[in-house]
């Protein structure tokens, strides 16, 4: 199998994780929110646990909403922000139960995103 081609088949494997963006478009997005796509690995982002790659294209956002669980986000490439700052690729975030923000990307960015429970969203 291609090491650049992306399924959801298991055990998930994600080569060269810091170089994959030269080979997004071979991953199965979904369109998430204004500007921003999803590729769930696991997890329907509503009822319990997910992980996903999120990807911001230029100016893309997420509205304000507040975390219900903990959320693990590494920034694979590009850079990301909220009310908090912004944070480069290789950055690790972690957003505690009853975090608030809104998230934007200038540039775009591509995110590893792994979180215990749905967000509420505030804004739509």
């Amino acid at each position: 199998m291609d090491p650049h081609v992306f399924s959801k088949a298991f055990p998930f494997q994600l080569n060269d994780v810091f170089h994959f963006a030269a080979h997004q478009d071979q991953i199965a997005w979904e369109p998430y929110k204004e500007g921003v796509d999803v590729f769930r690995f696991c997890g329907d982002g509503i009822t319990g646990p997910t992980a996903a790659l999120v990807r911001y294209h230029p100016h893309g956002q997420v509205p304000m909403h507040e975390h219900m669980g903990y959320e693990h986000l590494l920034i694979l490439t590009g850079s990301q922000q909220d009310e908090n700052g912004i944070f480069e690729a290789g950055t690790l975030v972690i957003n505690p139960p009853g975090t608030r923000h809104r998230v934007y990307s200038e540039a775009g960015c591509i995110v590893l995103a792994i979180y215990e429970k749905a967000v509420r969203f505030l804004e739509k």
